[in-house]
């Protein structure tokens, strides 16, 4: 379990932060560390916060690439249009650690992939930056190795303003847009079965649609030896349809993370 903690929380922070660099190597490996900050679930007052070994991975194929926008495959990609697969990770939460989930099931670590279409608003090829809209579509699922649950599907768009600069600058990165969820997503954060009801938690049930919104901000710079990198993430649950669940006791969440990692081999060719 500790594992897989570790691979989940590992696996958001870098697909939130990870480098580009122009002129880059078609494949880069390298280790350091990350601190985390991460809030048990969206709406949970309590956090936790993370000193951990930190994977840096850069793989920049002619189909699957791991690069700043995370681990995806491209599909289709034009001068305005491109498709690809994308995931995303979710670290665990021990309800015994929760005051809220007390006497509920864990929340396992979860895995999210799917396809994401980005359409190009606006391009400056030589700044190498630009205006996107992007519609991911994920399914969820959580799991501890022993077990894996289906629960559900993830939209989310988004519009974003990135900047990916050489090796010599930072490269910074926006996001903004709603989240939605079906009701098996919801309901695996937010429902309270009347099994685990009590006088201060009572029995909910979650519902399909609107999961409230997010600001993303990331920044990473690429040296030649080494990586560093940062991202910070909030959500506004004002609005969203499981906003009056026992379970949520703030309207608001936050995550943060910061990291460092020496590059230790790197292939010869470029992509």
């Amino acid at each position: 379990m500790r594992q897989i903690s570790f691979l989940a929380v590992i696996a958001s922070f870098l697909i939130s932060i990870a480098a580009h660099a122009e002129e880059a190597p078609r494949w880069e490996l390298g280790l350091g560390v990350a601190a985390l900050s991460i809030a048990d679930y969206r709406g949970s007052t309590q956090r936790r916060q993370y000193l951990l070994p930190l994977p840096y991975i850069q793989y920049r194929g002619e189909i699957f690439k791991i690069d700043r926008t995370g681990a995806h495959g491209d599909v289709f990609s034009s001068d305005r249009v491109k498709l690809d697969i994308s995931v995303n990770a979710g670290p665990p939460a021990k309800s015994g650690n929760n005051d809220a989930r007390v006497d509920m099931p864990n929340l396992d670590p979860t895995v999210e992939a799917g396809p994401s279409l980005q359409i190009f608003l606006a391009r400056d090829p030589v700044q190498d930056r630009h205006w996107s809209l992007r519609l991911p579509l994920r399914a969820a699922a959580a799991t501890n190795l022993s077990h894996v649950q289906r629960i559900g599907w993830i939209f989310s768009p988004s519009l974003n303003y990135d900047t990916l600069k050489s090796a010599a600058q930072w490269d910074v990165g926006v996001a903004v847009g709603p989240l939605y969820a079906t009701e098996d997503y919801h309901d695996y954060y937010y429902e309270v079965a009347p099994a685990f009801a009590t006088a201060a938690r009572p029995a909910y049930n979650a519902r399909a649609g609107y999961s409230g919104s997010r600001l993303t901000l990331t920044a990473g710079r690429r040296f030649p030896k080494y990586w560093v990198g940062a991202f910070a993430r909030y959500d506004n649950l004002r609005g969203a349809v499981f906003e009056d669940s026992p379970l949520v006791k703030k309207k608001d969440s936050f995550m943060a993370g910061i990291g460092i990692a020496w590059i230790l081999t790197k292939s010869r060719s470029q992509p």
